[in-house]
């Protein structure tokens, strides 16, 4: 499980490095909501490739190991610690235009333009709508739809046809 704290220390440790981390999943979600609104088995971070030789040291060094799972990429590597603590690193590079390329898939600039807290540490997050996007096309849980629910209520997001039928 990630805390609040391990959120923090891990963004102010790309920080302390100068690396722009950016938040999806769960995580980012909380950092949108301002709010932790449950527990989180890992946390998500975008990262630019050039930086990531540097950070994926840093995090050896901090006690995380690469775990090969069915959906690691050479641009989504995850790793653990010997707690459990979980990191679900996603490797991106940018085009001469500033969109972003993640696993061969081109996003708009404004992917990354989202700002959240968690905590009291201000961070940078996938947007509202961009997480909700994000979050549709594939086989969800219930984790899903309490956090598109949550982002499509609070920000006044239309809800996506397949999370309609858990809408209240």
């Amino acid at each position: 499980m990630i805390t609040e704290k391990d959120a923090i220390d891990l963004i102010m440790l790309a920080e302390e490095l100068e690396i722009n981390v950016f938040i999806d999943g769960g995580w980012g979600v909380d950092a949108l909501l301002g709010e932790q609104t449950r527990e989180h088995q890992d946390i998500d971070l975008f990262v630019e490739e050039r930086q990531a030789v540097r950070f994926i040291h840093a995090l050896h060094q901090q006690g995380f190991k690469e775990r090969t799972e069915t959906y690691s990429t050479p641009q989504h590597i995850v790793f653990t610690d010997a707690d459990g603590r979980t990191v679900d690193l996603h490797l991106f590079t940018y085009t001469s235009e500033r969109k972003i390329v993640f696993e061969g898939a081109i996003y708009p600039a404004d992917t990354f333009n989202g700002e959240g807290c968690i905590g009291r540490k201000k961070v940078s997050c996938i947007p509202p709508q961009v997480q909700v996007a994000f979050h549709t096309g594939y086989v969800f849980d219930e984790n899903d739809i309490k956090d598109v629910l949550a982002l499509c209520y609070h920000f006044h997001i239309p809800i996506p046809e397949e999370y309609k039928p858990y809408a209240k």
